[in-house]
């Protein structure tokens, strides 16, 4: 059985045409209507995706056919490329204790606060918080910057001031970004 689950609101013709192709189908198909969508919804907390005919719903796990009537392959190439844009939006995601930085728009936030990032403090994130101790401002040097160790410079520092400050500021977080005599981590 298939991780993902496709949910049909409301479209029996669509679910019956689709249960007769089932078995190559990579998910499964529930069938659900106004009296229990919201109870089917609740048990799926992961990759899910609801067909609804209702033109003007704008929500997470919505899908929207539209241009009917269309081929039943083209149908599920649609729903295949919904469920691979939801994987890949699941996937650009990544918790950093209290944070949420979004790979894609590199964009951390912390509830409703947002602050945008350029890509060098984006990728400065994701290496601090892969490493499980400190890490020196030569590794950083090397790794995010990529400069060698003999370059005399205060790049890293002046980067982790600024991105602490810009924390500091927006999320009143001192403490994101801890110095300590060996470097620099993020707990």
């Amino acid at each position: 059985m298939s991780q993902k689950k496709l949910i049909i609101f409301e479209q029996s013709l669509l679910f019956n045409i689709l249960n007769e192709i089932s078995e190559v189908l990579n998910f499964d198909l529930i069938q659900a209507d106004r009296n229990n969508l919201n109870d089917i919804k609740k048990k799926f907390t992961g990759d899910f995706l609801v067909i609804s005919k209702e033109q003007n719903v704008i929500k997470p796990h919505y899908l929207v056919l539209k241009n009917l009537p269309l081929k039943i392959s083209k149908i599920i190439e649609i729903i295949n490329i919904e469920f691979l844009k939801k994987k890949f939006d699941l996937q650009s995601d990544l918790i950093i204790g209290p944070y949420n930085l979004n790979l894609n728009s590199r964009q951390i936030s912390k509830k409703s606060v947002k602050l945008n990032l350029t890509e060098r403090e984006g990728n400065l994130i994701i290496f601090l918080n892969k490493s499980t101790s400190p890490v020196s401002v030569d590794t950083l040097q090397k790794e995010v910057w990529e400069y060698g160790s003999e370059l005399e410079t205060h790049t890293v520092e002046t980067h982790i001031y600024r991105l602490r400050k810009k924390i500091k500021e927006k999320f009143n977080d001192n403490n994101f970004i801890v110095s300590t005599k060996e470097g620099y981590i993020i707990y």
